[in-house]
């Protein structure tokens, strides 16, 4: 960073205090992690906008360590935010932090300067290029109420006794033999803990609109232009919006470690890239949509790529399908010469070949 940066940042950047955080723990903020020291107490010079905070606590004998947790926060320019860690819960908190202690803090910020670690800026712009389009609106349209992000769900017991359990496995030892799919009636059952899920965006079961021809069934059966049109339009928001969504659920699989939101980044993608009509309708929102592929698929590790985003050849198959369709939606030239050089990129690096035809619509390996 140079000294003109440096100063601006200074001045001009937030500060995220954190207190009471044990040694040891493990910290984070965007693409930066560390294990925290005994003088640990935050970060200085963020640069303002949206970031994504995450931790996990270290046992007593520092080898375990918890699943991991984060939020999302839009820092302000000068900002000072102040959180405390939960030794009870092990988390990091708003609650026991008076309002005396954050303006003592906000008034002492040089005398706390030395126990803050600077925001490495040199992975700022990769940041900004993978959230570009996670706005304020989208970030607190899909956060948990709890605006807590754990990469292990919550769960609670529903209240249940001894012997309403065995009341329960009664009954259905006399109806019928449980499957192996069914839950355990011996056992309690688990619900998630309300407000603590990721609000993602309910993609429709039903493909095609009310009153559908049988033609049109079949069209919307294969072409998700209905689906995706009908997201776009339920959250009142620009159509980017959903870009914010796909870019949100990649963050938090790939640094916050949530599996739900890999699932989610998996159904947004192939609902987007099987949309014919809806490349054609809406050009500049595919414009970008390809710029941020290249961006994720540039930033998957690659034994992560191999191991899991390959797995039933899932993003293979499905850019294959959205290559076929930029070629023959009748897009406009400047986004289809852009899909065009995209898929040339990942050919040379994957050695993916996408212009053969195969049975099983999915592209070949070039020895």
């Amino acid at each position: 960073m140079d000294q003109e940066t440096a100063q601006i940042l200074f001045s001009e950047g937030a500060v995220l205090v954190l207190l009471d955080v044990p040694p040891g723990t493990e910290f984070g903020i965007d693409y930066n992690a560390w294990n925290t020291g005994p003088n640990f107490k935050g970060v200085k010079m963020i640069p303002p906008g949206i970031h994504f905070v995450y931790y996990s606590a270290r046992s007593g004998r520092g080898s375990d360590v918890a699943p991991r947790s984060g939020f999302f926060y839009n820092f302000k320019a000068k900002e000072v935010l102040v959180k405390k860690w939960d030794r009870l819960q092990e988390d990091i908190t708003s609650g026991g932090v008076s309002q005396e202690e954050v303006e003592r803090i906000q008034s002492n910020k040089k005398e706390l300067d030395r126990y803050l670690g600077a925001y490495p800026y040199e992975s700022y712009k990769k940041w900004v290029s993978m959230t570009n389009h996670i706005t304020e609106p989208v970030m607190e349209s899909l956060q948990p109420i709890n605006k807590t992000i754990c990469s292990v769900a919550q769960f609670v017991s529903e209240r249940s006794d001894t012997k309403t359990r065995k009341e329960d496995a009664i009954k259905t030892t006399d109806k019928t033999t449980v499957s192996h799919d069914d839950d355990d009636p011996r056992l309690p059952k688990m619900d998630t803990i309300p407000g603590t899920q990721i609000r993602f965006s309910e993609i429709p079961k039903k493909k095609y609109p009310e009153g559908a021809t049988p033609s049109e069934i079949t069209k919307y059966s294969i072409d998700s232009s209905y689906v995706t049109v009908k997201i776009i339009q339920s959250k009142n928001l620009p159509s980017n919006h959903i870009l914010g969504e796909v870019q949100f659920a990649f963050i938090c699989f790939l640094i916050g470690q949530t599996y739900d939101a890999f699932e989610q980044w998996k159904l947004l993608v192939h609902m987007l890239c099987t949309s014919e009509e809806a490349m054609a309708d809406y050009p500049a929102l595919y414009n970008e949509f390809i710029s941020m592929l290249h961006f994720q698929i540039k930033d998957i590790p690659e034994d992560f790529f191999i191991d899991i985003v390959s797995r039933n050849n899932f993003l293979t198959s499905t850019l294959q399908l959205f290559f076929s369709n930029l070629e023959s939606s009748g897009i406009s030239e400047n986004v289809l010469q852009r899909g065009l050089k995209f898929r040339d990129n990942l050919t040379k690096r994957f050695k993916w070949d996408f212009t053969t035809e195969l049975d099983e619509d999915a592209p070949v390996v070039v020895e």
